[in-house]
């Protein structure tokens, strides 16, 4: 099984914790907690921000012994609504109680604090098309570029339906060359419906020193350390993915597979 293809360690609980040193690079954090009601998610992280994404389920949330109450609305992620967030600056805890089941993605990356406890969704997320044809997808902006809410981290949801492609044409952001191009490593963590699908990843860098192709299951990450990482949803399995970027500039630029350069993405 290729390394960037991480299974979940369990059925519930804790199921990825993906650190910088266990990715091999420098900056993206990914945690995963699949929790049953009542069950307890905590943490605190030094030097690194969070942003926690309630994926589906209800959920009691406090920060900064700040309690904000029970969020989360959707409890099937392919509800495709907004989901709602939580930044949490370093060194601050965080509990969250599930009050239905509830699945939570722990987004993190390097920051030198300052920023307060802050919601991000569902207010402000808008759901967006993407593409055309056989290339649209829909995509719920949490903390892209263009909402100042982080120092490091950039965070999207991307629906894709049933025989359509994402994250396509191929394209890198693997160079510091801004503003042509940005560093940015990413993970990729599935959902697929029905759950018993799978779907189609591959990760390439241009001369093919890097070259995975994988068949992510429901709750599988993918790692994209450098390189194109195009996925595809087969026929009949539509694919959601949770995205999280980091790297030592917050700005997405990226560079397109040469020979996919006329193609919209």
């Amino acid at each position: 099984m290729s390394h960037l293809l991480r299974k979940p360690t369990a059925s519930s609980g804790h199921v990825h914790a993906i650190t910088p040193d266990d990715a091999g690079w420098g900056f993206v954090g990914f945690d995963l907690w699949r929790l049953a009601p009542e069950e307890q998610a905590t943490g605190q992280l030094d030097a690194r921000e969070t942003i926690l994404v309630l994926v589906e389920g209800r959920a009691e949330i406090a920060a900064d012994n700040l309690s904000l109450g029970e969020m989360g609305a959707r409890l099937d992620v392919f509800e495709r609504t907004p989901p709602h967030c939580l930044y949490v600056p370093p060194a601050t805890p965080w509990q969250v109680r599930a009050t239905t089941p509830c699945t939570l993605a722990v987004c993190s990356a390097p920051s030198p604090g300052g920023r307060p406890v802050q919601v991000l969704g569902p207010d402000g997320i808008t759901l967006e098309s993407r593409g055309q044809g056989s290339n649209t997808r829909y995509i719920n902006n949490i903390a892209m570029e263009a909402r100042d809410v982080a120092d490091s981290l950039l965070v999207t949801e991307v629906f894709t339906p049933a025989g359509h492609w994402s994250s396509y044409p191929p394209h890198r952001h693997d160079e510091d060359d801004y503003p042509n191009l940005t560093y940015l490593e990413e993970t990729y963590y599935h959902r697929l419906n029905p759950a018993d699908g799978f779907g189609i990843q591959r990760v390439f860098t241009d001369d093919q020193s890097l070259d995975e192709t994988m068949a992510p299951a429901n709750h599988d990450v993918v790692l994209v350390p450098r390189g194109h990482h195009p996925c595809a949803a087969p026929y009949g399995v539509e694919m959601y993915y949770l995205n999280v970027m980091a790297g030592p500039r917050r700005a997405w630029r990226f560079q397109t597979h040469p020979a996919f350069a006329h193609l919209t993405t």
